[in-house]
């Protein structure tokens, strides 16, 4: 499991111009402290964009990457089923109207 350390984020509500998509939509740019014993540290600093969906349906995150911060370079990391549901409230806690 990767420690998820949270130490900030940038948040912004997705608009759908055409109304297609039913709920709100954002995407949160997450910034992570990671030890640096983890396999996923960076010195470059490490990242997790993530686009969360609050529908009639419930709260979800319908897609998210880690990344380096600084390079914006993809890293190939998954969450764990524990630490998505960390995100999750994180993002519900966190969406900004």
């Amino acid at each position: 499991m990767i420690p998820l350390n949270i130490t900030g984020h940038v948040v912004e509500k997705l608009e759908d111009p055409f109304g297609l998509l039913s709920g709100d939509r954002y995407e949160f740019f997450i910034e992570l402290d990671v030890e640096e014993e983890d396999e996923l540290y960076s010195e470059k600093g490490v990242g997790l964009k993530v686009i969360y969906v609050s529908d009639e349906n419930g709260d979800k995150i319908t897609n998210y990457y880690f990344y380096e911060r600084e390079s914006e370079k993809v890293l190939d990391f998954e969450l764990e089923e524990d630490e998505e549901e960390l995100v999750l409230a994180y993002c519900r806690e966190n969406a900004v109207e």
